[in-house]
């Protein structure tokens, strides 16, 4: 039986897969300088003997068909990109690149995407359609490797029905996966700000401009725009992370520098919301007196899982981990670039569950101590090739 094999190959491979992703995280690079991590994705590839061609300067595209009859194509997609964070991890293959850490588990998603082409090129007689395997630079920064691998045709020639990904998730236990149909990741877009008043002494604010005032009246009345200006029921998030005024106790600057972001669900909804967010910082900045000049920077869209193809990938997936294995997933406010492949085709984002609290493993994405269950690997590669061998053949 076909889920057999691979299993058993997911298992038999699964060494593999490991040193591979322990080298990635010990090598790691940061978005669009992912130089060395791509000569090793193709040097694996070639010891494989799978074809690939370079796109987007570090990202790469393989392909594999299948030995039965069939014309249907599937997209796979790991990222290859790491952070800008200094790992606390003490272990024997901690990152060696200064300041620099596989903290989102990119460095698990590319090993799992290598195992599953070597779990589905030992069963290549067995199914049909062909498979293309997306390593992808520049998840982590905008405009995001996918728009620009995109651009760059990854997929046309041949173009996918179906583009499948899949990304770690500490907070899921190992064994687990999590996803839902339609809306499931946020838009995320870049708001900097410069308040520009008269500064001073802090003892005459009578013969200033004070733009860290100016500065506060528009962080809060912003909220506005996400608590009443919206439907309730439509998720969407405001929130400012970075305020710099470079005063004193006593010294009010001239300017205060502010930096932001914007997550919605809905893109109509998302463009409305940017162009008033901007008409009333200037607004309340001029009313008090001073100005504010604001650079919007759009980033990912809203990722959207098909319905009909997300049905089925909970299916198969059901079949393959076991029912309780596979849960529902809210909808969740971080950002993915993975959305431009969902704009683009019918496509399936799931979360894989790498956490262990036995294990001490819950910390989560984005942080120093970032720690995977490796056993999860096993999950990672069976569950993407059974998923793939199952699309193509209904």
């Amino acid at each position: 039986m076909l889920q057999e094999k691979i299993k058993a190959k997911s298992k038999e491979i699964c060494a593999n897969v490991i040193q591979n992703r322990r080298h990635l995280h010990q090598h790691p690079e940061l978005s669009f300088q992912e130089f060395q991590t791509s000569a090793y994705i193709k040097a694996r590839l070639d010891d494989m003997g799978i074809s690939w061609q370079p796109m987007a300067n570090t990202g790469i595209v393989a392909i594999l068909s299948g030995e039965k009859p069939s014309d249907r194509i599937i997209a796979l997609r790991a990222d290859i990109d790491a952070l800008p964070i200094v790992e606390t991890n003490d272990l024997p293959y901690k990152s060696e690149s200064e300041g620099v850490m596989h903290a989102c588990g990119h460095d698990a998603h590319t090993a799992s995407l290598l195992g599953v082409i070597e779990v589905l090129q030992s069963i290549k007689a067995d199914f049909g359609g062909t498979i293309k395997f997306i390593f992808q630079p520049g998840e982590e920064k905008l405009p995001g490797g996918a728009s620009i691998m995109i651009h760059e045709g990854v997929l046309d020639n041949p173009k996918p029905d179906f583009v499948i990904g899949q990304h770690v998730m500490p907070s899921l236990p190992c064994g687990k996966i999590a996803t839902r149909k339609g809306k499931f990741m946020a838009s995320m877009d870049e708001i900097l700000m410069t308040v520009k008043g008269k500064g001073g002494h802090g003892a005459q604010p009578h013969m200033l401009i004070d733009p860290v005032l100016i500065a506060s009246h528009i962080i809060v009345s912003l909220q506005q725009v996400v608590s009443r200006m919206v439907d309730p029921t439509e998720p969407s998030v405001l929130s400012f992370g970075k305020v710099i005024a470079n005063g004193a106790i006593n010294v009010i600057p001239d300017e205060v520098y502010m930096e932001g972001t914007f997550r919605a669900m809905n893109e109509s909804w998302r463009t409305f919301a940017l162009d008033k967010i901007e008409f009333m910082a200037k607004s309340i900045a001029e009313s008090m007196g001073g100005s504010c000049e604001v650079k919007i920077t759009r980033g990912y869209p809203c990722l959207f899982n098909s319905e009909d193809l997300t049905e089925r990938v909970i299916e198969i997936a059901q079949s393959y981990l076991g029912i309780d294995q596979v849960v529902e997933q809210d909808m969740w406010m971080a950002a993915e670039d993975f959305a431009y492949y969902s704009q683009n085709s019918d496509a399936c984002f799931y979360l894989l569950g790498v956490g262990n609290v036995e294990k001490g493993i819950q910390s989560g994405l984005h942080t120093p101590d970032f720690k995977i269950d490796e056993d999860a690997l096993i999950h990672s590669t069976g569950l993407m090739a059974y998923v793939a061998v199952k699309i193509l053949a209904n």
